[in-house]
Parts: C-alpha cells; sequence; structure tokens
C-alpha cells in the first residue's frame, strides 16, 4: 500500500532524512517511533505527499506520487489520503457535520450524500448526538473523533496520524487507540502512527525505531 524508497531530505545543511526505505502493507498498523528530531514527522508528510522529498521515491497505492504535478497531486492527496493530527485542526465555526464533510466538499462532491456519508462516520464514532455541535461545546476526546470521521470522509487509501493522541488525557488517548485498530478490523484500513506513546506503538503490527534520519 505504501512503499517509501530511500527517501532523503535536508533542510539547510541538516540532513532530516537519509535514505530511508520503508513498506506498509493494506490493512496494516505500523507504528513510528524515534526521539524528537529523527525525522519522524518528516517522513509522515513525505508519504503523505504534504512535502515532496529531495531524493528517493513514493509510491502510494500503486501511484507513483512523485510523478504527479501539482493540482494532480492535491486532488490525489484529497481522495487517497486522510490526516490526523494531535491538534485537531477544526473550524471553530463549523459543526461537527460540516467539518467532517469538508474534504468530500473540496472534492466536488454531491454536497447531500456529503452529509449522509459525514452523519454515518460520526455515528461511528460514538457522535450522532453531537453533530450540529461547534468544537467549541466538543471535548478534546470528541474533537479527536470528529477530526478522525473527516480524515476517513472520502474513503482513503491510507490514514496517516501524528502524535494523534498526544494532547489528551488518559481515557480519551486509549479511546483514540482503540479506534485505529477498530477501523481496521472493521475496513482493513492502512494505518501509519507517528508516536511517543509506547504503550500505542505496542499494541501495532510493527513498530518502527527511527534514529538521527534513519530506521533501525
Amino acid at each position: 500500500m505504501i512503499a517509501l524508497t530511500d527517501i532523503r531530505k535536508r533542510f539547510g545543511t541538516l540532513d532530516v532524512l537519509r535514505g530511508v526505505s520503508l513498506e506498509v502493507a493494506r490493512g496494516e498498523v505500523v507504528a513510528v517511533v524515534g526521539a524528537s528530531g529523527a525525522g519522524k514527522s518528516t517522513l509522515l508528510q513525505i508519504a503523505g505527499t504534504l512535502m515532496r522529498p529531495d531524493g528517493g521515491r513514493v509510491v502510494i497505492d500503486g501511484t507513483d506520487v512523485g510523478a504527479l504535478g501539482d493540482r494532480a497531486l492535491s486532488r490525489f492527496r484529497n481522495e487517497r489520503i486522510g490526516f490526523v493530527f494531535q491538534f485537531h485542526h477544526l473550524l471553530p465555526e463549523f459543526t461537527a457535520l460540516e467539518n467532517v464533510m469538508i474534504p468530500a466538499l473540496i472534492g466536488r462532491r454531491d454536497k447531500r450524500a456529503a452529509a449522509r456519508r459525514a452523519a454515518e462516520l460520526l455515528e461511528t464514532m460514538g457522535l450522532a448526538e453531537r453533530l450540529e455541535h461547534k468544537p467549541a461545546a466538543l471535548s478534546g476526546g470528541e474533537q479527536q473523533r470528529v477530526a478522525i470521521a473527516r480524515a476517513l470522509m472520502n474513503d482513503p487509501a491510507v490514514l496517516l496520524a501524528d502524535e494523534p493522541s498526544g494532547n489528551l488525557d488518559s481515557r480519551n488517548r486509549e479511546e483514540i487507540h482503540r479506534l485505529f485498530f477498530d477501523l481496521r478490523d472493521r475496513t482493513g484500513q492502512t494505518v501509519v502512527i507517528v508516536t511517543h506513546d509506547e504503550g500505542l506503538a505496542a499494541t501495532a503490527d510493527r513498530r518502527i525505531v527511527m534514529s538521527d534520519g534513519r530506521v533501525l
């Protein structure tokens, strides 16, 4: 599902990624761990096409994304990749339902169909009674579940999460962790999670350790 080959990235004189190669199978939950500055988040951004590498090849669901132009790459990202971040990045003026609909609307999908899909996802997340609530009226755990529903809106091939539970208390953190594995078990979703949480990493199908821009 994801094949990264000899990925290299430099910022100024700093080599952040030094020839990283990694494959993730369809339906696999992979945790990427390592000290701050190891290159984890940079690798995730490159895998998610948010950043182009200086060298190497990125193939996602059979598509060599490095061969895509900017417009085609944006369309591919919208349709095939879902993102979850530590801070939810929900739009405060929109309801939970409207926030989840955003990727579909960006992709110019039918608004009514998008609303139905968003409501179904929020119900799956246990938020059926919170559709019309704005982010300020939701708990941290509820906001993160809205963010995960938004990431799943366009049925992505891969779900990429960067410290998805790092801003949550222990109870909500455990719920979010279970949710990723429930998604995999129910839908076959491929998930890559960058985390400092060793408890989460220990439950993943694979635990990838990075240090100084390399996979150990």
